[in-house]
Parts: structure tokens; sequence; C-alpha cells
């Protein structure tokens, strides 16, 4: 069946090609064309199930409504591929086309799969990576519109949408605070600073900051602080060996929600009750701490948000240089209790 083209619309409305150009490109208050004529234009283009020619519209305007996006392994991660579907989601309110690549780490392809995006000419590029690091854009993208996700790049000439890990620490040592805990408070995770991560990781640095920064600005400290690597079995030896050597503490801070279901389980096997024996808190609002028992409160790694901030930042503010910090939401579980002595001493009172 041929394409509908605006010179039918124009036909079939009974205005000139030119009138109908403008009704269909929103300019017909600009060209003083009538409402009654407007109407019969979008009208006929209805009726023939017309649309634009976005190639020719590309020629003419130098916008081709695409955007690209490059990630390394976000599109195979459910978890972080939240990312792409705010991106996709922001590209569509928008009207704009969003093209997907995936590199797998490997430097080789990501400068192909950026080249063949240019290529085609899209407006623009968001650069993606897994989790927060350290990491400058491709020189390919030099020149080109692009926001960075997850990436800091010290000098870079562009946006850097980034969780706000800061503001996420200090509102998991405030859930605590606000419960009553000041002692035997125990950070699961650390900073991740082990020989393969030599001085830690950015959100483990970030994080802690925050959570010894509002401890102590309300006179507390953390009891302990145990560097591991952010899987469940991590959780578990350190919590398992913590109890073993007599130390139970108030409250944990968990790194990860991995963390934290390691830290259940250890926990659970010396009998101790989430939340009224230990508190616990923990971190990435991921579908593992939905589940477990108690549901565990925990900051959200705000991954959908990302991705739609990243799109309206490359559409509205595409000469803007600097991070653009996302506030992590905290979602409430039942993990979190009054510490021990603030429940006897509450208890005492009613007596």
């Amino acid at each position: 069946m041929p394409r509908v083209t605006l010179a039918d619309v124009a036909r079939k409305a009974g205005v000139s090609r030119t009138a109908a150009s403008f009704v269909m490109t929103g300019r017909s208050a600009d060209m003083r064309i009538s409402e009654a004529a407007t109407q019969k234009v979008l009208e006929a283009a209805a009726e023939l199930g017309y649309r634009p020619n976005l190639t020719a519209r590309s020629l003419r305007t130098s916008k081709t409504h695409t955007i690209g996006l490059v990630s390394d392994v976000i599109a195979t991660t459910p978890f972080a591929g939240e990312v792409i579907h705010g991106a996709l989601d922001a590209a569509l309110a928008r009207g704009h086309l969003l093209l997907v690549a995936e590199t797998g780490g490997d430097s080789a392809v990501e400068a192909d799969l950026i080249s063949e995006m240019l290529d085609r000419q899209v407006d623009g590029v968001i650069y993606a990576a897994m989790h927060t690091q350290e990491r400058q854009p491709p020189e390919a993208l030099a020149g080109v519109p692009a926001v960075l996700i997850n990436c800091i790049a010290p000098g870079s000439q562009t946006a850097c949408v980034l969780p706000d890990e800061y503001e996420g620490g200090r509102a998991a040592a405030t859930a605590l605070l606000d419960s009553g805990h000041r002692d035997g408070i125990c950070a699961i995770g650390g900073h991740h600073d082990l020989p393969h991560t030599p001085g830690g990781l950015h959100a483990g640095n970030t994080r802690m900051r925050g959570i010894e920064d509002v401890l102590g600005e309300a006179g507390a400290a953390l009891s302990f602080s145990i560097e591991c690597q952010y899987e469940p079995e991590f959780g578990y030896r350190a919590v398992r060996e913590l109890l073993e050597r007599g130390q139970k503490p108030e409250a944990l801070i968990c790194l990860t929600d991995r963390l934290a279901m390691g830290a259940y389980q250890a926990l659970g096997e010396k009998g101790l009750d989430i939340p009224h024996d230990v508190s616990v808190v923990s971190f990435d609002g991921s579908d593992l701490a939905s589940w477990l028992r108690p549901r565990v409160t925990s900051v959200a790694l705000p991954h959908y948000e990302l991705g739609t901030i990243a799109v309206n930042a490359l559409l509205d503010k595409p000469d803007f240089i600097g991070d653009i910090l996302v506030s992590m939401p905290v979602r409430a579980g039942e993990s979190i209790a009054a510490p021990s002595e603030t429940r006897d001493r509450l208890r005492r009172s009613e007596q």
C-alpha cells in the first residue's frame, strides 16, 4: 500500500501543501492559518493515517529524534536494567527513539558501537556504567551532545548523572538514630577496601562517609566496620564471626541487600530475632530486600530515575557540565526497632 503523503492530506483537506505542512509541524498559529483549516488538516491526516516522513524532516532540521544509549553490562542485568526502562519511557514521552547497545566492557566494541550510532546521526548519546566508578567518556564523544550515568569523570565537559550516595548513607544511619540506636552499630561491607579494590569503591566510600558524619553529629559512632565483598556469603561470614566472638551488635548497616541476606541467615542460626534483638538496614532497594523476612529497610538506588533524568538532561540542558545527583529513597521495611536497653527502659517506665 503506497505511503500517504502530505500532498494527499492537503488535497483531502482542501488546502495548499504549504498550509498542511505548517499545521502538521505545529506552526499554524505563527502562519495565521485559521482554526477551521487547521482542524480540517488534522482530521484529514487522522482519516488517511498520515505519518510524517522523519527522514525528510531530519534533513530539514538536522534532528533525527533518536538518542543512543551505550552501556557496559546494564542491559543484561535485571536490577540495573531499570536505567534503560527509565530512559526508554523518557525518550518516548519526548517523541524520541532510543537506540540501546551494550559493549560487555570491550573498548573496541564500544568504539565501534558509538561510531555506528553517530553514523546514524543520533541527536545525542547517553554513556552508562553498571555501577558508579571513575570513567572518562570515549574520545569519539568529544563534541557530541552527551550525558554520563554512573561515571565520575573529573574535567569532563559533560553532565554526569549519579546516585546521591552520601545522602543515602546519612539516610541509612538516620533510620537507626530515629529508632533510638546510639551504641553497638556495626557496618558490614564497609568501604570494600580489599586487595582487588584498594582504597574501596566509590559507593562504599561515599555511603560510609555519610553514615559516619550523621552518627558523629548525633554524638554516636560505629562500634565496628568490617571490610568484605558485597555478597551474601561474606555478610553471613562476617556476622557469624562477630557473634562467635561474643560481640552482639544492636544494629547492622549492611552496605548491600545481598550482605543483608547473609546477615539474616547468621543471626537466625544464633536464634536472634530481627528487629527485636538486632536491627538491620541495607542499601540498593533490590527485589531481594522485599523478599527478606522481615522485609529489610533499604536505601534504594534510583536506577529508573537515573535513566529518565539523563534523557531529559540531554534534551533540555545539552551544554550543562557537572554532576546531577539523584536522591536515594528509603524503602521502609520491618527490620528496625528500638534497641533492647531502650525497650527495657520504656517497659519499666510503664510499670
